[in-house]
């Protein structure tokens, strides 16, 4: 089986890498370049999990010998599930989407690829995580996108920041799944594949 120089993170996150260098382990990325639209999906889940795996898979092609983790994550509020929630991007989108959520439930459905082609080794699966919104003034949330920018964040908010302070409660078995790279379960099968952790 792989060593620990062998895993490759199919990620360009910022966010997904601060999450697996938290484990220690000596890895490098290589960011798939997919096309990440919905391709006739209703469901935030079958969208995340074909994009982790398709990430993953992209990237295993080229190095089967490696561990590969793709992951991706869709946000939906829990009153409208077949809208997706993609990043705003913009200051102006990120304001408008925590006008939207202000006192609602928003949910994400990220999913995780681990593949080892040379074993025939691929688990991928949907992991979810739910969080209220507070009601929230404009002068709020102004506050807080000029303040974090969370332009590249899917609901306009970076949980481990400042984000923190938006929300009424967060429901789930993992804070990581809902910054996009859930450790727990992804722990789980790196040592499944003889990857020692801690």
């Amino acid at each position: 089986m792989s060593n620990i120089s062998d895993i490759i993170l199919a990620s360009s996150s910022q966010t997904r890498k601060a999450l697996m260098d938290r484990l220690g382990l000596t890895y490098r990325i290589i960011s798939p370049d997919i096309d990440e639209s919905p391709q006739g999906e209703t469901h935030a889940d079958d969208l995340a999990q074909r994009l982790a795996f398709e990430k993953a898979r992209l990237v295993s092609a080229q190095y089967p010998n490696s561990i590969v983790i793709g992951s991706d994550q869709v946000a939906w509020r829990i009153d409208l599930p077949k809208q997706f929630i993609g990043k705003p991007l913009t200051i102006e989108n990120a304001m408008a989407q925590l006008k939207q959520n202000s006192g609602q439930t928003l949910c994400f459905s990220t999913g995780l690829s681990i593949q080892h082609l040379a074993s025939g080794f691929e688990h991928t699966l949907i992991e979810h995580y739910q969080v209220k919104f507070r009601v929230l003034t404009d002068a709020e949330i102004e506050r807080y996108v000029t303040t974090e920018q969370p332009l590249q964040c899917a609901g306009s908010f970076r949980c481990e920041g400042l984000g923190i302070s938006l929300f009424e409660s967060m429901q789930g078995s993992d804070q990581t799944i809902l910054m996009g790279l859930p450790l727990i379960t992804l722990c789980k099968y790196l040592r499944q594949l003889n990857i020692q952790l801690p």
